[in-house]
């Protein structure tokens, strides 16, 4: 489907769902930063899964249409207008050539994601309730779950305790690379170096000055800081989409409750 970008987005970009199998040779990974959302809008359009389709930052792009189609936006509610008139989120939007795309001011997440069709789709029953289970993953409050990693047990007490009582938050130094986050300061129980690793979406690393950042969609290969644990894949979507001060709160979890619930909502888009 023709598309014509009328004004550049702040950080706009096209995604899939990523290079996967090729960090070895140093090639980042990168795709979509929500899969849940960038995977709902490809769904509701009757397209792969994996479809190549827009991220969108706010301030967004404008969108000129240079051909009749179908477009769905999901993720983040940055007010969506289709030639002035405001269209709604998870919907089958039929859009014709000449038509304008504007999103107007951000109310709800970071992250939107546009999809497109020259075919026309039909929204299922199934769509609509998995709709309302990717809303609820995306947008309730609740604890990033992560899997204790290699350095988890070089912490002194305090900084354990700090993890797993104490809030943090988000800060403006976020991005697709990493969300870096602010807190009480984490400490080692020595000083000591670390080889480097490899490293993956949802590493928790620790800076030299303290504070924790997470790996995000363009995270590097390998790595040298301290890895405290791993976020678990399906919580990563809900941490994509905060924005800057968001309180974040930590719970541990195991890798057979991580890969249960990853199962579970996977099985959700492919019904």
């Amino acid at each position: 489907m023709k598309i014509q970008i009328i004004k550049k987005g702040i950080a706009d970009s096209l995604q899939n769902a990523g290079n996967y199998g090729n960090q070895h040779i140093g090639v980042q990974v990168g795709g979509f930063m929500d899969y849940f959302s960038a995977q709902l809008a490809n769904k509701i359009l009757g397209n792969p899964l994996d479809n190549e389709l827009y991220e969108i930052h706010f301030p967004a792009s404008h969108f000129r249409f240079e051909e009749d189609g179908y477009i769905a936006i999901t993720g983040a509610n940055f007010v969506p207008v289709l030639n002035e008139k405001s269209i709604p989120l998870h919907e089958i939007i039929h859009v014709k050539k000449g038509d304008m795309l504007q999103f107007l001011k951000p109310m709800l997440g970071r992250i939107s994601y546009l999809a497109m069709t020259l075919n026309k789709p039909t929204l299922t029953l199934t769509n609509r309730k998995l709709i309302e289970k990717i809303d609820e993953l995306l947008f309730t409050p609740a604890p990033m779950r992560f899997i204790p990693g290699p350095a988890w047990n070089d912490l002194d007490t305090s900084s354990i305790q700090a993890i797993l009582h104490e809030p943090f938050q988000t800060t403006l130094q976020s991005n697709r690379m990493g969300f870096q986050l602010e807190g009480s300061a984490i400490k080692t129980i020595v000083s000591k170096s670390y080889l480097s690793a490899g490293v993956t979406r949802g590493t928790m690393q620790l800076l030299p000055n303290g504070q924790i950042i997470i790996l995000m969609a363009d995270h590097q290969t390998i790595g040298g800081y301290p890895n405290l644990g791993q976020i678990i894949l399906v919580d990563l979507p809900r941490l994509a989409q905060m924005v800057h001060h968001t309180p974040i709160h930590f719970s541990l979890c195991n890798l057979s409750m991580a890969h249960e619930q990853y199962q579970f909502i996977q099985v959700q888009f492919t019904s």
